[in-house]
């Protein structure tokens, strides 16, 4: 058993009294800044509740005048191979992403573009085994630019550029999971740039998906804009089932923003406007962009009233509407489901026991994802500290340690 000064230093509250120091500030003074209660910001210093949502930390961050990492920790790695691998692909990815550009490729030969595109459709079936991506795609981002810089015609050239873009996506997602949010932005402007070239809609609407994911946290009523208009702009040429899912990806994460900005009148219009597209398409996650369904509308339904800060019993409701059986095949969509159900469960008292198995399961789902999700390490060390002095689940001390939250 560790004592208590490692307890705190496993949580965000921890971090979050150092910096509320650091500013001098008390309590009251920075729950009036950040739009809090003191008393919540006392338990959440102690451990006693979870800062694991967005407003809340980007709202502490922007009072404390400090980045979301400051508060909220970046990438670490602990002696769990699983969880520290996919760090080790990371440097190639940032090279590939720096070193290449659309006018100077950073390698002199490529495969046939054919074989490249056939690649690219592989590593995004591997949704979240972040080792074979990060392994893969450094090479595959250099010889599509070979591609795109020295094309065969103009069909190559546009293959190359939409290849590239899918490619960006990946690395922008893989990047972020991991806690690399510098690089992910880079990635995402290097699909802005390749779709820039294209002047098409709907790879318009892709590349802009990924900024505003990407956009920073304290420039949310910006993001919330860039989101609906992106929207907005792309709505009048949606022609097919892609021109839909894109639309749809760009709704939600418009919905999103506005959660995190407690603007929950839009987020209910944006949350609205996926479900009714939802319905246009077919319930296939696997094979839509960027896992757009019906089906993912609820994962992502629950997702946001996480957010919200729902709990208990609500989001068990909320839950039984998601079908686990289509979502399986995209393992990260999956696993953020279960893990989100888990952190709301972990809030309330009385569902604090079902919690660890959700969690639990997430870790099962995509392990690579889970023991390196920050939500999912505060939610763990707060269930912890909760429990000090109380028997620990051996379940719930394993997987604390394969993430490196002291147990």
């Amino acid at each position: 058993m560790h004592d208590h000064d490692t307890w705190d230093a496993t949580t965000i509250g921890a971090r979050l009294r150092v910096l509320r120091k650091w500013r001098r500030l008390t309590l009251t003074e920075l729950a009036g800044l950040a739009g809090l209660s003191p008393s919540f910001l006392s338990m959440a210093e102690r451990g006693q509740r979870a800062l694991d949502r967005r407003s809340h930390i980007s709202a502490l961050a922007s009072a404390l005048r400090v980045s979301e990492k400051d508060l909220a920790g970046g990438p670490h790695l602990t002696a769990d191979p699983v969880q520290a691998a996919p760090h080790a692909t990371i440097p190639a990815v940032r090279a590939a992403l720096m070193t290449n550009t659309l006018t100077a490729p950073a390698v002199d030969r490529a495969r046939p573009l054919d074989e490249l595109v056939a690649e690219m459709g592989r590593i995004d079936r591997s949704e979240y085994k972040h080792t074979t991506v990060g392994e893969k795609l450094p090479q595959l981002i250099g010889e599509l630019h070979v591609h795109a810089c020295d094309p065969a015609d103009e069909r190559a050239r546009r293959v190359a550029l939409a290849t590239l873009i899918e490619a960006f996506q990946t690395a922008t997602f893989t990047a972020k999971d991991l806690g690399y949010d510098d690089l992910a932005s880079i990635a995402a402007m290097r699909a802005a740039e390749a779709a820039s070239l294209l002047d098409d809609p709907i790879t318009t609407g892709k590349a802009a998906s990924l900024r505003i994911h990407t956009m920073p946290t304290t420039t949310r009523d910006v993001t919330l804009q860039a989101a609906e208009n992106a929207a907005n702009a792309l709505e009048p040429h949606v022609r097919d089932d892609l021109g839909v899912q894109v639309l749809g990806m760009l709704a939600l994460a418009a919905s999103l923003t506005a959660t995190v900005i407690y603007d929950y009148g839009k987020a209910d219009h944006w949350m609205d406007q996926a479900t009714e597209l939802a319905r246009r398409i077919p319930d296939t996650p696997g094979q839509n962009w960027g896992a757009f369904s019906p089906s993912n509308v609820g994962v992502w339904k629950v997702s946001l009233a996480t957010e919200r800060g729902e709990s208990g019993g609500t989001l068990l409701e909320l839950a039984r509407d998601v079908d686990e059986t289509v979502i399986a095949s995209r393992k990260g969509r999956h696993a953020s489901f279960l893990a989100d159900v888990g952190r709301g469960l972990a809030r309330d008292k009385k569902t604090r026991p079902q919690a660890e198995d959700w969690l639990l399961r997430a870790e099962e789902v995509a392990p690579h994802k889970i023991r390196n999700s920050g939500p999912v390490s505060e939610t763990v060390a707060v269930m912890i500290q909760q429990s000090y002095g109380a028997a620990i689940g051996r379940e719930l001390r394993g997987l604390a340690a394969r993430m490196g939250v002291p147990h």
